[in-house]
C-alpha cells in the first residue's frame, strides 16, 4: 500500500453504490440525482466517490465551491456539475469554460459576472425559504433576477432550488412551510427550468424527493442517517462506507501509580497493559475523544490519558503484539463502533466526523473487499 504509517481509513465503494442504487429505487418517479461530493466527499475522497456514484446511477455531481468542481474536472470527470454555494462573479468565465453550473442568489451577482465572448453560463437560482443563508426570498426578487437574466443570452436558466432546515426532524410543520414557500416561488415563474430541487438526503429518503424532478443525495450516500431522530423512518438500511483503523506500535506494562500522557491525568491503579496507537488530534482524533473505546481483537478497550498530536494510548486486557489492528470506527468481530457513537462522544453530528479526519490519514478504496486504489496526499 502507498503509505508508510499504521493508520488509515477504508472507503467501501460498494457501500456507496448500494446507497445510491437503493435511493433511486425508492423514488416515486424518475428524478435527476445529484451526488453531493463537497468537502472532499465528506472526507471520503471526492474523485473516487464521484466515479462510484455515477456508476451507480447518479446523473450529476454537486459541490460547495468552484475550486472543488475544478478539481473534479481536472480528474477527467465530465458529468453535469453544480456549485451549490457562493462563487465570485469574476470567476464566472472559469465555470463556463468547464461546463460547471453555478448558484445565483441576487441581481448584483449577474451584473458582476465576467464571461468571455461566446461563453454561456448555466445558472441555478437559490431561494431562501427558511435557512437564512444565501438565496432570494420573494417573488419580486425572483422576477427582478429573471428579468435581468433574460436580457443576456450568455446566461442559461438551468435550475431553481432551496434547502430545508428541518427535514431530518420528525416534526414537519417548518418543513411544510418551506415547501409551500418554494412552490409559490416556482409557480410564479412563467417558464420553468429543467431542474427543480429542494430535497436533501433526509427529504429524498422520507418524502421521495418532495415532489421535485431533481434530488441531492449527500450524507445518506455515505451510509449515514441524516439524524438519529429519523433513523427509524429510513426506507432501507444504509451501508456505511467509512471505517478508520490503526495498529499497535508499542505495548508496555505499567505498575500501580505510573501515569500516562500529558498532564499525567491517568494513573494506573494496578499492573496494566498499555498500547500506543499512531493517531492523534492532528489526524482529527481530537482530545475530547479521551475515554472513547476502540476495538482490539474484537473487544472494546478505552483510550486513556490525553490524546496527543500524533499518538494516543489504550488500556489493554492483556499483552498484544505490536502490529495488532485497532478499529476506531467500524466493525471488528461482533462489535461495531459507529460514526454516531463517535459523534455523541464529541457532542456533534455524524456529518462532522469523516470531514475532520485529516488528509494525512491515507484513504484506502475497496471493491468486493479488495483494494483498488489508495489516496495519500503526503506522497
Amino acid at each position: 500500500m502507498e503509505f508508510y504509517r499504521d493508520t488509515w481509513a477504508e472507503i467501501d465503494l460498494d457501500a456507496i453504490k448500494w446507497n445510491v442504487e437503493n435511493t433511486i429505487k425508492q423514488l416515486d418517479a424518475p428524478a435527476f440525482l445529484y451526488a453531493v461530493v463537497k468537502a472532499n466527499a465528506y472526507g471520503h475522497g471526492d474523485v473516487q466517490v464521484a466515479r462510484a456514484a455515477l456508476e451507480a446511477g447518479a446523473q450529476g455531481l454537486a459541490v460547495a465551491f468552484l475550486d472543488e468542481a475544478l478539481k473534479i474536472r481536472a480528474a477527467g470527470i465530465d458529468a453535469p456539475m453544480l456549485v451549490l454555494g457562493a462563487s465570485r462573479p469574476e470567476d464566472a468565465h472559469l465555470a463556463a469554460a468547464e461546463n460547471i453550473s453555478v448558484t445565483v442568489y441576487d441581481v448584483e451577482w449577474l451584473n458582476g459576472a465576467k464571461l468571455a465572448a461566446g461563453q454561456r453560463l448555466s445558472i441555478h437560482i437559490k431561494c431562501d425559504t427558511g435557512m437564512g443563508r444565501i438565496g432570494l426570498k420573494t417573488k419580486e426578487e425572483l422576477q427582478q433576477l429573471m428579468d435581468q437574466m433574460q436580457q443576456k443570452e450568455s446566461f442559461f436558466f438551468e435550475g431553481i432550488f432551496t434547502h430545508f432546515a428541518t427535514a431530518d426532524e420528525t416534526e414537519t410543520s417548518y418543513l411544510e412551510e418551506q415547501i409551500k414557500k418554494f412552490r409559490e416561488l416556482v409557480d410564479s415563474l412563467p417558464v420553468k427550468p429543467p431542474f427543480i430541487h429542494c430535497a436533501n438526503s433526509a427529504a429524498t429518503l422520507r418524502f421521495r424527493g418532495a415532489g421535485c424532478n431533481t434530488v441531492r443525495l449527500g450524507i445518506s450516500m455515505y451510509g449515514l442517517t441524516p439524524s438519529t431522530e429519523m433513523s427509524h423512518l429510513l426506507p432501507f438500511k444504509l451501508k456505511p462506507a467509512f471505517s478508520l483503523h490503526t495498529r499497535l506500535v508499542h505495548v508496555k506494562q505499567l505498575e500501580p501509580g505510573e501515569k500516562v500522557s500529558y498532564g499525567a491525568t491517568y494513573e494506573a491503579e494496578d499492573s496494566e497493559w498499555v498500547g500506543t496507537l499512531p493517531i492523534g488530534y492532528a489526524d482529527g482524533w481530537i482530545r475530547k475523544l479521551s475515554g472513547q473505546e476502540v476495538l482490539v481483537d474484537g473487544k472494546r478497550v478505552p483510550i486513556i490519558g490525553r490524546i496527543c498530536m500524533d499518538q494516543c494510548m489504550i488500556k489493554l486486557p492483556k499483552a498484544y503484539k505490536p502490529g495488532t489492528m485497532a478499529t476506531l470506527i467500524g466493525v471488528q468481530g461482533q462489535e461495531n463502533i459507529s460514526m454516531e457513537e463517535v459523534a455523541a462522544k464529541r457532542e456533534t453530528i455524524n456529518y462532522e466526523i469523516p470531514c475532520v479526519i485529516t488528509s494525512r490519514v491515507p484513504r484506502v478504496y475497496k471493491r468486493r473487499g479488495e483494494i483498488v486504489s489508495v489516496q495519500n496526499p503526503l506522497l
